[in-house]
């Protein structure tokens, strides 16, 4: 399996994406600029967290116009798994990728600390998620000033009914929390095929017990369970 990290001007999580693909998955990572214009020879993308372009306009405003995005819009209606972390996520909502926006914490503060979330029970698999267990609660790390998600109250039962809302924050015990002004806690979603999937918290910085948690670990490991099926 060969995953293509893309790499904006301003992205700062690459790197560490790239690390929880090659060293602790164990397949290969390789990153893309974002001026290329294709991603041929890659079995699944990474939009990594950061700031592209400084966040200018908004998060992911300008990102969405990289011509690398041609191609990952053109890999994801092909089916092909796309995972926006963070920044990655904004970049995947602003382009239409994904449903939705990321709008400034309710907080209107920069928010870095560790959350929970839980696997909604009716989430639909993903390609990052299909090693979950529905209920379960994951421990990760947030960093991100522009995290609250809004979608509006129709679009976010349409997201509800159809398994979509696949992420939400979440206490110790699994109940409902408020971290950033996100409507009904919602911390990722996916689109209507499941093969496109964004979430706030970063998942690859939480892949081994020494950087104070391995929860994030099962999203990847999932993509290679996900890919084993497929080929």
């Amino acid at each position: 399996m060969k995953v293509g990290v893309i790499v904006f001007p301003g992205s700062n999580g690459d790197a560490d994406a790239k690390y929880a693909v090659d060293h602790v998955l164990g397949e290969q990572a390789a990153f893309i600029w974002h001026k290329e214009e294709s991603v041929a020879g890659f079995d699944a993308l990474v939009l990594p967290g950061g700031f592209s372009y400084g966040d200018h306009l908004r998060a992911g405003a300008i990102a969405r116009f990289s011509p690398i995005m041609a191609a990952v819009r053109r890999f994801a209606e092909a089916g092909g798994p796309v995972l926006g972390i963070c920044n990655g996520f904004q970049i995947l909502t602003e382009a239409g990728l994904l449903p939705g926006v990321l709008r400034r914490n309710a907080s209107l503060r920069f928010q870095c600390e560790w959350v929970h979330v839980r696997v909604d029970e009716a989430a639909r698999a993903t390609p990052f998620t299909v090693g979950l267990e529905r209920g379960r609660i994951y421990r990760l790390p947030i960093a991100h000033g522009d995290g609250s998600y809004y979608a509006s109250p129709a679009q976010l039962a349409a997201l509800e009914a159809s398994g979509q809302a696949v992420l939400r924050y979440c206490d110790e015990e699994g109940a409902a929390v408020e971290v950033n002004g996100s409507v009904g806690g919602v911390a990722g979603v996916c689109n209507e095929r499941g093969n496109v999937f964004g979430l706030m918290p970063h998942p690859e910085r939480a892949t081994e017990t020494v950087l104070g948690g391995a929860d994030g670990l099962p999203f990847f490991a999932s993509l290679r369970a996900s890919f084993g099926e497929v080929r």
